[in-house]
């Protein structure tokens, strides 16, 4: 028996926020092959930064001799900052599974579904049984999930993605961390600020290369002092020797350890959707193919987050989805993507936060642009910190003060590029920014203010009145 609804969800993480007080009088489905919550509850980002948070005590700890606090860390207890973190996430997700199982006017399908025509569904349960649906709306929200390169996924090597490692009984003595990017970068830096000895091996001549060129070479120079890094190197074979992994490197070299992650990307999970049979398209690159609306070019589909949108970010998938629940009952009335001045962190050590162009992207463009790099040292909060390699890059429109970007390498970058983030979504010039309000001091912020205040700007922006 096929069952309809007016609304069908595939995928619980910020598709599950679809299910919204206009759907309270319609029958939604909503169907989930996995943990309820999607990546960012589960596997990245909350887990992952309350791993951060752990081992950032642990490496202020070891570096306070440096303020005339002699301190160290006896023991880390993996267990149990491994527990301390999904005893809270995982009921987190089996409730949000209960409610959707259990709760008013959804039905949850507990499978994996496939487009058998452009609004009908089969969903297939792990023991082998299916059901049938059809809908008048379908949305495609199934995320994205972890890439492996042949040369590893066919060795028969073991090894560990970012879905896995946060569950390990055991905190490894040497880590190899497969990966130039962010999963890379922090995890690189929970292990090591947990006690492992870390060892990245990045394809790309620097770490992070999508970021501003500048930030991107610093943040290497950083972490050479930090880990093990090999740059420029390619696995062309692997092995297990015992309880070891044993690498092999394009340029001869050879790299061991006890333990191995790859974190060389994630490609969106759309290819056991059957989306031809729905004549819904896809990007080489498997991403669904939508409008600036979110429609996918079939009439009542839509797709959001990792699986379409060119942005890998939870904070993007959310408000993706806002707009989606929108559309779903706005026909005449559709609210686009918002991906205008979209910003992205990496929780690594140095933290780095990031908005808009790179100084490369400018320049590639015939920008105007003038640029100031501000050092956390520079100031006196900086200096209460002994900071020597923090900094805030800003590039701005030299004829309207605009910003053009921002780039923030250092202690609380996630926060302290915030106020830059504003400026750019309110079209705020600099100028006024960093004049036309208080700053406290002497707190971090100040690197924010200076930097502003630092561009070479013509001032053709409104004065403010005076009281």
């Amino acid at each position: 028996m096929t069952e309809h609804f007016d609304l069908a969800i595939i995928g619980t993480g910020s598709g599950n926020s679809l299910v919204t007080p206009d759907f309270d009088d319609k029958r939604v489905a909503v169907i989930e092959s996995g943990t309820f919550g999607g990546t960012c509850l589960n596997v990245g980002c909350i887990p992952t930064k309350m791993f951060v948070y752990a081992a950032e005590v642990a490496a202020s700890v070891r570096g306070a001799s440096r303020y005339g606090v002699d301190a160290e860390v006896t023991k880390v207890r993996w267990r149990d900052i491994r527990d301390r973190i999904f005893q809270r996430i995982d009921p987190i997700a089996e409730a949000g599974k209960d409610y959707r199982v259990t709760g008013p006017n959804t039905t949850a399908y507990l499978g994996r579904a496939r487009f058998t025509g452009p609004r009908a569904l089969t969903v297939g349960y792990p023991d082998g049984h299916t059901a049938e649906l059809t809908a008048d709306q379908v949305v495609i929200a199934t995320g994205a999930h972890a890439l492996v390169p042949p040369v590893l996924s066919g060795s028969g090597v073991p090894f560990h993605t970012s879905d896995t490692i946060m569950r390990i009984d055991e905190l490894p003595e040497h880590l190899l961390v497969l990966g130039g990017g962010f999963i890379a970068a922090e995890m690189a830096h929970i292990f090591s600020g947990l006690g492992s000895k870390v060892t990245v091996i990045a394809r790309g001549e620097k770490l992070l290369r999508h970021l501003d060129s500048e930030i991107a070479e610093r943040f290497t120079r950083i972490a050479r002092e930090q880990w093990d890094v090999r740059t420029d190197a390619n696995v062309v074979a692997a092995r297990a020797d015992g309880e070891a992994v044993t690498l092999d490197l394009t340029d001869g070299t050879t790299v061991t350890g006890d333990l191995l992650l790859v974190a060389t990307g994630r490609a969106p999970s759309t290819a056991d959707l059957e989306l031809e049979e729905a004549g819904v398209r896809t990007h080489t690159d498997g991403r669904v193919v939508v409008d600036r609306y979110g429609r996918t070019g079939v009439p009542g589909v839509w797709a959001l987050g990792d699986c379409c949108s060119p942005y890998q970010l939870k904070h993007v998938a959310n408000a993706e989805a806002r707009a989606v629940a929108h559309n779903l009952v706005h026909p005449d009335d559709l609210r686009t993507l918002p991906h205008a001045h979209v910003p992205s962190a990496v929780f690594t050590a140095p933290q780095i936060a990031t908005i808009g162009l790179t100084e490369d992207e400018c320049r590639a463009q015939h920008r105007r642009h003038v640029v100031k790099v501000q050092s956390y040292g520079d100031t006196a909060y900086g200096w209460a910190m002994e900071d020597t390699t923090s900094v805030c890059k800003v590039i701005a429109d030299p004829d309207t003060g605009l910003l053009l970007g921002a780039h923030v390498m250092g202690p609380q970058a996630s926060s302290l590029i915030q106020p830059l983030i504003q400026a750019m979504s309110l079209g705020t010039p600099a100028q006024v920014v960093a004049s036309d309000q208080y700053w406290i001091h002497p707190a971090l912020a100040e690197v924010i203010e200076n930097a502003l205040l630092g561009l070479d700007l013509a001032e053709v922006y409104p004065k403010s009145p005076t009281p």
